[in-house]
């Protein structure tokens, strides 16, 4: 009898649990699905630039802009991955600094989003897919076909959303060697940060507050489950990928008064990575705007960074101006996982 007791009670606790996830799940759906109020301005086209088009593994088309510097034999081509609704005429807010050091820079679109092609039945959020990170393997790719661009070390910059797959390409990309992120971020590192901060508004704060963390895990889980099936996709698992670049120069930039983005999110991409990764948080600067904040700053420590992967025998040519101070990582709080 007292096993038959336990049993019930064992089983009863299963059924809360899943009724429980269950209806965490209800909640957190529509919330995942619905992204911030991000503001993007738009940018100007640059009638400089050389309009290119290509094609993804997939089919599409994607469109963009190559700009060149004014010396004939560039030191290296940067891929720029701009934020959800941005463009490609975006990139020289962030990547004026690399043409001026002698970079060329390629900007595009990503799929359903600017120039590019629109994909049937795929509409993007703020969240990273294995559609946008296919997008940016399909533009490196480009760059190692073009014969002009081939021989030249490549590096990806990103910008939020763009961030996130500028690392998932290059961990996949041996070729890669260097990556700078502003305001980037991972889906399941960011979905927990907020669940955690603001679930004490559908739960009561004792059960919040003594929830484990592996059990919030489980429910985030199934909700991305649940989105993947609905909007036919595969969000990216950035984490698990992330460890691949230990190896490569990579720099977090976040802005200490983003609130979309907390600079707490650099520093758990920073654990996934490695110590060969840097983190320079910029106190004044909101969400994608640490170049606004700082701009020279900003442009040295860039840079410098990709300064990294150009032959030694091209730095001895370059002029001193170029090649400055190495970039100083900035303390960054520890958070608990």
């Amino acid at each position: 009898m007292d096993w038959e007791l336990l049993l019930w009670i064992g089983v009863g606790l299963v059924a809360l649990d899943v009724a429980y996830h269950i209806l965490a799940v209800l909640l957190i759906v529509p919330m995942f699905e619905t992204p911030p109020p991000f503001r993007v301005s738009p940018s100007t086209p640059d009638s400089r630039a050389e309009l290119v088009e290509i094609s993804t593994s997939d089919g599409l088309t994607l469109r963009g802009s190559l700009r060149l510097p004014r010396d004939p034999d560039p030191l290296g081509i940067i891929v720029f991955c701009p934020e959800l609704h941005g463009n490609h005429w975006m990139a020289m807010r962030y990547g004026q600094g690399l043409l001026d050091a002698g970079f060329a820079v390629l900007s595009f679109d990503f799929r359903c989003q600017g120039e590019s092609d629109h994909m049937p039945a795929y509409e993007p959020l703020h969240w990273l897919t294995d559609y946008e990170v296919r997008d940016v393997l399909s533009v490196v790719n480009y760059t190692r076909e073009r014969n002009d661009l081939a021989a030249l070390p490549v590096g990806l910059m990103g910008v939020s959303r763009g961030g996130g797959a500028a690392l998932a390409a290059a961990a996949v990309l041996p070729e890669v060697r260097c990556v700078v992120t502003d305001s980037a971020y991972s889906t399941a590192s960011m979905m927990l940060l907020y669940t955690l901060r603001w679930s004490e508004l559908y739960i009561p704060r004792w059960i919040a507050r003594h929830l484990p963390e592996w059990h919030v895990h489980v429910s985030l889980i199934m909700a991305r489950r649940c989105c993947e099936f609905r909007r036919r996709c595969s969000f990216t698992e950035l984490e698990r990928q992330l460890p691949r670049l230990a190896d490569r120069d990579v720099l977090l930039i976040s802005g200490g008064r983003d609130s979309y983005v907390a600079p707490e999110n650099s520093e758990r991409l920073r654990r996934h990575i490695g110590e060969n990764c840097r983190i320079w948080c910029v106190p004044e600067a909101k969400h994608n705007s640490a170049r606004q904040a700082v701009p020279n700053e900003y442009d040295k420590r860039v840079t410098d960074v990709f300064l990294n992967m150009v032959p030694v025998h091209r730095l001895a040519e370059i002029e001193p101006v170029h090649k400055s101070k190495p970039v100083v990582e900035q303390p960054v709080r520890q958070f608990a996982e």
